[in-house]
């Protein structure tokens, strides 16, 4: 069981522009393509923040177009908003605030050994690491750049460095990176 954060990002760091859109990022390949099929293949439960959710209730439509429901996932998720948010019918949806920690053990519980993903966004990503949870980042990164938007993971990580698993390319749009988090060495170590 590992806990990832799957993301696309633009060459220049952003998962989305300011205003949370995501039309850059489409044109760019075909997800099946991608990992994708086989990386959600092993996920057991995900999180996400109200943004990446509120995109997700924004688009149901063009969700149910392509997947055929407009709650693309099986697996439970967990949604993180401070604000109270409408439900998916039919999805398994956990509202929580506030720790990671308690939430990442409940996704553990229900993940049944499978992978836990953070799905989004970049801040939520980091609470996770800043709890020392998160062990994987996997980056599409795509073959644009748009100046300023939501940041990929809006956190310093330079000691220990991330570890370059693999690199591969996919299509035209996307090079694949996958780095694994190195756990962080305790406070006062060397």
């Amino acid at each position: 069981m590992t806990t990832q954060y799957y993301t696309a990002a633009s060459l220049d760091g952003f998962i989305a522009t300011e205003d949370d859109a995501l039309d850059w990022l489409f044109p760019l390949g075909d997800i099946n393509d991608t990992g994708y099929p086989a990386f959600i293949a092993e996920v057991g439960a995900l999180a996400m923040g109200a943004s990446t959710y509120e995109w997700m209730l924004r688009h149901a439509q063009a969700v149910a177009d392509q997947t055929g429901s407009a709650w693309p996932y099986s697996q439970p998720a967990w949604v993180f908003s401070h604000r109270t948010l409408p439900a998916v019918p039919g999805a398994d949806l956990r509202f929580v605030r506030g720790d990671v920690r308690p939430v990442h053990d409940a996704m553990r519980a229900a993940a049944g050994g499978r992978n836990l993903w953070i799905v989004g966004g970049g801040d939520l990503a980091g609470q996770f690491h800043d709890a020392g949870l998160l062990e994987e980042i996997i980056v599409q990164v795509g073959s644009v750049t748009l100046g300023r938007g939501k940041p990929l993971f809006p956190r310093r990580l330079t000691q220990p460095p991330l570890v370059l698993v693999s690199a591969r390319q996919i299509g035209t749009g996307f090079a694949e990176l996958r780095y694994r988090v190195p756990a962080k060495p305790p406070a006062g170590g060397a």
